[in-house]
C-alpha cells in the first residue's frame, strides 16, 4: 500500500499534535486529583477551569453553562432523559425528535417510550432537511422536550436550528440539539442560537475519545446525572478526566479559529468528489448539495453492497464508511438513508467520505481514479447489477 487516505473524519479524528502536547503534562507530572487542596490538585483544578473558559469562549456562552461529560452520547442521554423525567410529574409526557437522529437520541427516546412517554418522529425531506413548521405543528401542551440534531452525521445536512429554537422558546418547550457533527464545521454562537441544551464530543475535533461536554443554558434545570462527589457543580460526580478536558479545551479553541477558511478550502474538494462520483451511472447524492457540511460526501451507488465497497477501498488505501450497517452486526441499511425514501438495495450501496482540513486535491484525484475501478469490479460480480442493466434495456 503506497498511500493511505483517511476519509472518515465524521466517525473520529486523529489527536492533533497541539492537543496531544497540551495533555501530556496532566498524564505525567501534573497528575493531582482536582478535588485535593494541595498544589498538585489545585493545578489540575485550574487546568479544568481554563479548559471550561476556552470552551465557553469558543461557543459564546458562560463558563458556568458548560459541564464536561465523557462524550456526545452521554450528553444526549442526560439532556433528554433528565428533562423528560423531571417534567413528567407536570403532565409533560410527549417528546419530539426526527426520524434520522443519531442512535444516541433515537435509542434514548425508545427507552423513554417504555416508561410511558409518547414520541413524535418528524420526517425529513428527500434532501434530508427538517421543516420547522412540522416541529411547530407537533408541539402540544404535553410536550416536554424537542431534540433535533444540528448536522446529520451520515449525510451532513445542516438543519435550521435557530428557527426551531425560536419556535420552542415561543411555545415554552425545552429545545436540545446534538451538535457533535456541527462543531468545528459551522459557526456556533449559543447565545445567538437560543437553544436550551446542546451536546458536543471531543473526538470529532482532534481531541481524544472519551471526552465531551453539555451546554445547559442558565435558567434550565437539569437534574444531577451522577451522585457522589461535588464535581462539575455537583451535577456529574466522579474524579475528572483532567488530561481529556485539557485536550478538549485546546481542540475546541483550534476548531473554531478559522471556520470560514476551512469551509472555503473543503467545499470545492467536496464538490469535486461529488461531481466525479456522480459521473458513474446509477448513482445519486444523498442530502442537499448546498445545505451540508463542507467535508461530507454521501452517494448511493446502485448494484453494489456497501461493506464490499469499503473493504476493497481499504485495499487501495482509502478509509471510508457506508450506509450499510453490516459491520455493526445488522443486516439493515442506514435508517438515515431510508428516511430519505431510498429503497433497501440502494441504501445498502452507499458511500460516505468525510474529509478533513489536511485533505488535498491530489488525494481527491486518487479517490476519483480508484472508485470507478472498484465499482466496475464489484458490479461485475453482482446479480443485482445485472438485473438493473436488464431493466434499463
Amino acid at each position: 500500500m503506497d498511500k493511505y487516505i483517511y476519509c472518515d473524519n465524521a466517525a473520529t479524528t486523529e489527536i492533533s499534535d497541539v492537543v496531544f502536547n497540551s495533555m501530556l503534562p496532566y498524564l505525567k507530572e501534573n497528575y493531582g486529583n482536582p478535588s485535593s487542596i494541595y498544589k498538585l490538585g489545585r493545578d489540575s483544578k485550574k487546568a479544568i477551569e481554563i479548559a471550561r473558559e476556552k470552551t465557553a469562549k469558543a461557543l459564546n456562552c458562560d463558563p458556568k453553562e458548560i459541564i464536561f461529560t465523557s462524550c456526545g452520547t452521554e450528553s444526549d442521554n442526560w439532556a433528554i432523559k433528565s428533562t423528560a423525567r423531571r417534567l413528567k410529574s407536570r403532565g409533560k409526557t410527549h417528546i419530539i425528535t426526527t426520524v434520522f437522529e443519531h442512535h444516541a437520541v433515537l435509542h434514548t427516546c425508545e427507552q423513554l417510550e417504555k416508561e410511558g412517554f409518547s414520541i413524535s418522529y418528524i420526517p425529513v425531506s428527500k434532501e434530508g432537511l427538517v421543516n420547522p413548521e412540522d416541529i411547530k405543528n407537533a408541539i402540544t401542551e404535553e410536550t416536554a422536550i424537542v431534540s433535533v440534531m444540528f448536522a446529520n452525521n451520515e449525510i451532513g445536512t445542516i438543519q435550521p436550528i435557530k428557527e426551531i429554537a425560536e419556535i420552542c422558546r415561543e411555545k415554552k418547550v425545552i429545545f436540545h440539539t446534538d451538535a457533535v457533527q456541527a462543531l468545528g464545521n459551522v459557526s456556533i454562537d449559543l447565545n445567538e442560537l437560543g437553544v436550551d441544551l446542546a451536546s458536543f464530543s471531543g473526538h470529532k475535533i482532534h481531541a481524544p475519545k472519551g471526552i465531551g461536554c453539555i451546554y445547559i443554558r442558565k435558567g434550565v434545570a437539569l437534574p444531577t446525572l451522577i451522585q457522589g462527589g461535588g464535581q462539575e457543580r455537583a451535577k456529574r460526580a466522579g474524579t475528572e478526566n483532567v488530561a481529556g478536558i485539557v485536550g478538549f479545551g485546546t481542540a475546541i479553541e483550534k476548531a473554531v479559529e478559522n471556520i470560514p477558511a476551512k469551509i472555503e478550502k473543503l467545499t470545492p474538494l467536496r464538490n469535486k468528489l461529488i461531481d466525479g462520483i456522480l459521473k458513474l451511472p446509477h448513482t445519486r447524492l444523498n442530502g442537499s448539495k448546498t445545505q451540508r457540511l463542507c467535508g461530507n460526501v454521501n452517494i448511493s451507488i446502485e448494484g453494489i453492497e456497501g461493506e464490499s465497497l469499503l473493504l476493497m477501498l481499504d485495499m487501495f488505501g482509502i478509509a471510508a464508511s457506508s450506509g450499510s450497517a453490516c459491520t455493526s452486526g445488522s443486516l439493515d441499511p442506514s435508517h438515515v438513508l431510508l428516511s430519505l425514501g431510498l429503497v433497501h438495495e440502494v441504501a445498502h450501496g452507499s458511500l460516505r467520505l468525510s474529509i478533513g482540513e489536511n485533505f488535498t486535491d491530489s488525494e481527491a484525484d486518487y479517490i476519483l481514479e480508484t472508485i470507478p475501478k472498484v465499482v466496475e469490479k464489484l458490479r461485475a460480480m453482482s446479480p443485482l447489477w445485472e438485473k438493473i442493466q436488464n431493466n434499463d434495456k
